[in-house]
């Protein structure tokens, strides 16, 4: 038996998992600050607004990659 999944590149036509290489965050396009604080699962306060822009400044798209699972 093997215990990697196995690995389409279309959805699964038994409503099974989405297979990963067809899984993505969003993170392709522009990420905003509001993006990022709400996926920390944060309010929206200009004190979280602040720290994202700092972390996004610094990171990029890769912080909120950091924050979803």
């Amino acid at each position: 038996m093997d215990a990697e999944p196995e690995k389409r590149s279309e959805p699964a036509a038994d409503g099974g998992p989405t297979p990963d290489a067809l899984l993505h965050t969003g993170a392709e396009g522009d990420v905003s600050a509001e993006d990022l604080v709400l996926a920390s699962g944060r309010e929206l306060t200009e004190e979280n607004l602040r720290w994202a822009r700092e972390r996004l400044a610094t990171e990029g798209r890769a912080a909120i990659e950091r924050e979803l699972p």
